[in-house]
């Protein structure tokens, strides 16, 4: 009896053994690829998930998203600039038996992709492009990233370029080119000034030329103006209507009424000797 009782302990540490190792717990975020005799028999889980020992083999993959850090990579832009450029990328699995069969290590197969993706991406832009449009450059990646590793079961979610790293000589010469940017616009932004108060003044010279009231007015707004800024000193400017009529008198050697010069002679003739 005692060996009986050994026996069927040892039988009974066997079997449980066995289920043991045949049953699997897939969280909720992983999923079982199964293989029967080394073919593909479906993916399973998550929960329980029975494994017939031997003759079954289960390989778990994580559906979750991933973030990947892409290392920094030397880039030559199209404007010939050598630059460092990182980036950061998301992705998951989307169908897990794709993804265990065909590739060998998608975590790998996916972070090479997307370095030389970046390379390639990259130079083909200026540094202007890369600094300015981050947007449109991680979109163009993206995209790409996404249609080669749909074999794989591997959606790219998003992709970030995190740094552009350039040389010390060209952030000066970058910092000189803002500035004569800036003062390009400046200059440009002072002339359309310019060219709009002349317009503005022009219209106004010809509204108050057309009403000689108004440019009376218009002068004694001035002088009020004046009086009200408490100067010492005053410049009164003399309307040139008032000074019309010196300007034509005899004090001015201007022509009289009827032709006369001063001094007797007459406009156009010579005064001829008497007798």
């Amino acid at each position: 009896m005692g060996l009986d009782l050994v026996a069927y302990l040892v039988i009974a540490l066997v079997v449980l053994g066995i289920v043991a190792s045949a049953i699997r717990i897939m969280r909720e975020y992983e999923r079982a690829v199964v293989f029967t005799l080394g073919r593909y028999s479906g993916v399973r889980g998550p929960g329980i998930v029975f494994v017939i020992p031997v003759l079954q083999q289960a390989v778990k993959v994580d559906i979750r998203t991933i973030t990947m850090d892409v290392p920094s990579q030397d880039v030559i832009s199209k404007d010939n600039v050598s630059v460092k450029v990182n980036a950061v990328i998301y992705f998951r699995v989307v169908d897990a038996n794709r993804a265990i069969i065909n590739v060998e290590d998608y975590m790998m197969a996916t972070s090479q992709l997307a370095q030389t993706t970046l390379r390639s991406v990259l130079g083909k832009h200026d540094l202007d492009e890369m600094l300015s449009e981050r947007d449109k450059l991680n979109s163009d990646i993206q995209e790409i990233l996404d249609s080669q590793t749909d074999a794989w079961g591997i959606k790219v979610a998003n992709v970030e370029i995190k740094h552009v790293d350039i040389d010390e000589s060209m952030v000066r010469a970058i910092a000189r080119q803002a500035e004569a940017e800036r003062n390009r616009r400046a200059r440009i932004i002072d002339a359309e000034g310019e060219m709009q108060a002349s317009q503005k003044l022009s219209e106004a010279a010809g509204i108050l030329s057309q009403t000689p009231e108004a440019m009376q007015l218009r002068f004694l707004s001035t002088l009020y103006d004046i009086a009200g800024d408490k100067n010492s000193t005053i410049v009164f400017p003399v309307p040139i209507d008032l000074l019309r009529g010196f300007m034509g008198g005899g004090a001015y050697g201007g022509v009289r009424p009827g032709g006369a010069r001063p001094g007797g002679a007459e406009t156009g003739e010579r005064q001829k000797p008497a007798g």
